[in-house]
């Protein structure tokens, strides 16, 4: 696959594609990745359930559940529809402030909000920037599945310089300092790649930190 970066051998060794922004493969262990995969799937579930988005240019191909706050382009909300957004979990939190601390990134770091996005054999997500959030913490991405390429841009714009990085089932990437603001993106997902945990698709979970009360 021409330009995606390939798994190193030793599956702990953190990568840093850019300044800020670390790599860490096969970061999640085999039981860790069952446990979330079960979770979301519960986290999915009405009421505020999972859900299409629709933004500026229509409905995103992924399906989104969010906990903590609700992100409802482009701001963060506690209710849609009248549905209050499920509680955010002590346990996501734990995962992030680890991912943080192994990525080699500054804390203290205490995320608020998760958004969890399907992705099936036919979605992408386009090139854009998280700056929806109060706060310039890092973001914390797990994957989970169906191997994705993931793009990694710069902060000026979606043009190059990027880089493409296979993220696989269990695999960690971390944002933050002068990359908190880079561009990124799916630009493909390879059906089948995750079945060992017994999911069709991809799940992944990102953790922020909203800096909203």
């Amino acid at each position: 696959m021409s330009g995606v970066t390939l798994p190193f051998d030793d599956p702990r060794l953190r990568r840093e594609i850019a300044p800020g922004a670390v790599h860490l493969p096969g970061w999640l262990t085999a039981d860790e990745q069952l446990a979330l995969v079960d979770a979301c799937r519960d986290w999915s579930l009405p009421p505020a359930g999972m859900r299409t988005i629709r933004v500026r240019g229509g409905a995103m191909s992924v399906r989104t559940v969010c906990l903590g706050w609700h992100w409802s382009p482009y701001r963060y909300t506690r209710f849609i529809d009248s549905e209050r957004a499920k509680p955010f979990p002590q346990e996501l939190g734990a995962f992030g402030r680890r991912a943080v601390t192994d990525a080699g990134l500054p804390g203290p770091y205490e995320p608020d909000v998760a958004l969890i996005n399907y992705y099936d054999a036919g979605a992408r997500m386009g090139m854009h920037q998280d700056r929806d959030e109060r706060s310039a913490a890092p973001v914390v991405s797990l994957s989970l599945g169906d191997t994705a390429v993931f793009r990694f841009g710069n902060t000026a714009d979606r043009n190059r310089p990027y880089t493409d990085v296979a993220l696989e089932s269990g695999d960690l990437f971390v944002f933050g300092g002068a990359a908190r603001l880079a561009y990124h993106g799916i630009t493909r997902v390879l059906p089948g790649s995750g079945s060992e945990i017994g999911l069709a698709g991809r799940l992944n979970i990102t953790l922020r930190e909203s800096g909203m009360r």
